[in-house]
């Protein structure tokens, strides 16, 4: 069975996420190719598939919303950990939540997803996805902070992922 690629996945929902892309370094560009179609085709997987997200349940049914991701570097993403998070060094991805439109904002890093590709044996653009995905659902009220609630995440995330036809990340 021949593989469809992200872009081509599926279509949004009526009720659907959108995104705006924030190009802040280029080799994301070449990575993505065409990135901005990949983004939108990862995103627009989530309303659909995601089941009943508590932020989304009240807030997206019967409309779009608007979202932010912004694909970053390390330097940039080193700034916000430490600013945010008081953690001085780079991170994957970053979820800013908002309580009004738009839902939020997600950061993401091209050198740590790229080096933690390498180390994991992942296509970058495939960890990409699943990161796009779980920052998504912190968007959307998810979180990982105890087992109970990280498994419930990771399950809808490897959900998520296998309409996109990519194999499970965790294993």
């Amino acid at each position: 069975m021949k593989k469809k690629s992200i872009d081509s996945k599926l279509k949004p929902q009526a009720s659907s996420l959108k995104p705006t892309i924030h190009l802040h370094d280029d080799r994301w560009k070449k990575a993505l190719r065409p990135y901005c179609k990949t983004v939108e085709g990862v995103v627009s997987v989530i309303p659909a598939k995601a089941g009943a997200p508590l932020r989304m349940d009240a807030r997206l049914r019967g409309h779009d919303m608007e979202i932010a991701i912004v694909l970053a570097n390390d330097e940039e993403i080193r700034e916000l950990n430490k600013q945010f998070r008081g953690k001085n060094k780079p991170t994957n991805v970053l979820s800013f939540p908002n309580e009004e439109e738009p839902l939020g904002d997600v950061i993401l890093s091209y050198d740590t997803i790229e080096r933690e590709a390498e180390e994991q044996g992942k296509t970058f653009r495939d960890h990409a996805a699943h990161l796009i995905v779980h920052g998504v659902l912190h968007l959307l009220g998810f979180d990982h902070e105890n087992a109970r609630d990280a498994k419930k995440m990771e399950a809808i995330e490897v959900k998520l992922l296998s309409e996109l036809g990519i194999s499970n990340p965790y294993l």
